[in-house]
């Protein structure tokens, strides 16, 4: 039954559509304002999401399953309460879990390929093979007991834990009506997931590379836009209306924001930021944080934009300036990264250059891909520059990552005015270097003031 599953979908799958265009290069120069690449319809988004699930699947499920020498892993979902790795496993026409969804992974060893299966009343389109006949055997969990039990694995991961909620999917209720039905002398091999829901979350492939700089690039476009005068009308526009211009030009294109965007203001004798229904003004710094979801991938930018005075044709030296350490903080970061190295090393390298070289930086780094504040150690937070329990973990390499920091610096063309200059750039670490996916902000976009 397994065989004629994979082989009818690897036959749909070779004729799946490629992606639009020619894919964009990974590239460490952002160009300003770049046009919006071609957009994919539903229909082939679909089929190529389905193509790179299906690749996932293949390849890093019995790396990681090996890798952590676990021979089995159990997850749950349930209609309307998403586990979230699961939801990551679902092909694009079955979107979300179905009353309850279980999915088992089985490595069988000796070289054998890992079992996918399915114990869950609906098909998963061929990526998991179903093994729950309810005529036959009418209790879910019964029918999940006696599979495990029949498959003997030596190690049952679930996942629980009390450190990273991408790997706490199963639920109190589930594992209690789990461990009622699993025979009392497999007890003692029920063993945490977590690892194994960490890696395989933000472990990126090469065809999610090849993905990721026209998903980028789109984003960046649409910042290109918001910072412009087709947006901004100096002295009418709000920061509140360029958040909700934001949200009406992805529903135009057909993709979605994963988080609110941010738009706020700094002014020359205003201490802070302001946002919301404040009017911009000729003179403003501009900050914008912003992030798409498209194609199962994560986009989250933050840039800066400068809006001129009448008879001005750049922005102060000493905002330009500011940008400039903040690009310096993003080098001692970049450099930072290595394989094993933990988030909070990265982030305690990376600090300590950066105040050496007489710069003033907060690292607020994490992992992206198929979530915005994906899986993975965090670098430092906003509010925490110290090490922290949830940077413990290593950096791994074929990791797609935030680089998200600040640097204040005294603006002097504002009276010594300390400034906040946020930049967040996305980013791939290949094991031995970090390059940027789409290019990074090295200088200020420029607003005119007048017509």
């Amino acid at each position: 039954m397994i065989g004629r599953h994979f082989i009818s979908l690897a036959a749909a799958l070779a004729a799946a559509p490629a992606f639009a265009d020619t894919p964009l290069r990974m590239s460490e120069t952002e160009q300003a304002a770049p046009a919006l690449p071609a957009i994919l319809a539903p229909q082939d988004r679909a089929a190529l999401e389905n193509r790179i699930l299906a690749e996932r699947l293949d390849t890093i499920i019995p790396q990681i399953m090996r890798a952590e020498g676990i021979d089995m892993w159990l997850l749950v979902a349930r209609e309307y309460f998403e586990e979230p790795v699961v939801a990551t496993m679902l092909d694009a026409e079955n979107m979300h879990a179905r009353r309850r969804t279980i999915l088992i992974f089985h490595d069988p060893g000796n070289g054998q390929p890992v079992e996918r299966l399915t114990v869950s009343r609906y098909g998963l389109g061929g990526l998991f093979a179903p093994t729950w006949d309810p005529d036959k055997q009418p209790d879910q969990w019964q029918a999940v007991a006696d599979l495990i039990a029949a498959k003997n694995p030596a190690k049952i991961a679930i996942n629980s834990s009390d450190l990273y909620q991408f790997a706490d999917g199963m639920t109190l209720s589930q594992y209690d009506r789990f461990m009622a039905k699993l025979p009392a002398a497999l007890h003692g091999r029920v063993v945490s997931g977590e690892n194994l829901a960490i890696r395989w979350l933000e472990t990126r492939t090469a065809a999610e590379m090849e993905l990721y700089p026209t998903v980028v690039r789109i984003a960046h476009s649409v910042i290109g836009e918001a910072f412009s005068r087709r947006v901004i009308t100096p002295g009418v526009t709000t920061a509140e209306q360029v958040q909700w211009w934001y949200r009406d030009r992805l529903m135009a294109l057909g993709l979605t924001p994963w988080f609110h965007p941010s738009v706020a203001i700094q002014r020359q004798g205003v201490e802070g930021m302001i946002e919301g229904a404040e009017v911009i003004q000729p003179g403003d710094l501009l900050w914008t944080d912003f992030g798409i979801t498209y194609l199962r991938l994560n986009t989250d930018t933050q840039h800066l934009a400068y809006v001129l005075k009448p008879g001005e044709t750049d922005a102060p030296t000493g905002l330009r300036a500011g940008l400039a350490n903040s690009n310096r903080v993003q080098d001692f970061l970049t450099s930072a990264f290595a394989v094993g190295r933990s988030g909070n090393e990265a982030l305690a390298i990376a600090r300590a250059n950066a105040i050496a070289a007489g710069l003033d930086p907060s690292i607020y780094t994490h992992p992206i891909g198929h979530h915005g504040h994906g899986a993975g150690p965090s670098i430092g937070f906003w509010d925490n520059q110290k090490p922290d329990v949830r940077g413990s973990g290593p950096i791994r390499a074929n990791t797609a990552w935030s680089i998200e920091l600040t640097s204040y610096a005294a603006v002097p063309e504002w009276g010594g005015q300390r400034v906040d200059f946020r930049t967040e750039e996305d980013a791939f670490f290949d094991g031995k270097t970090v390059r940027y996916i789409d290019g990074r902000q090295t200088a200020i976009t420029l607003i005119p003031s007048g017509q």
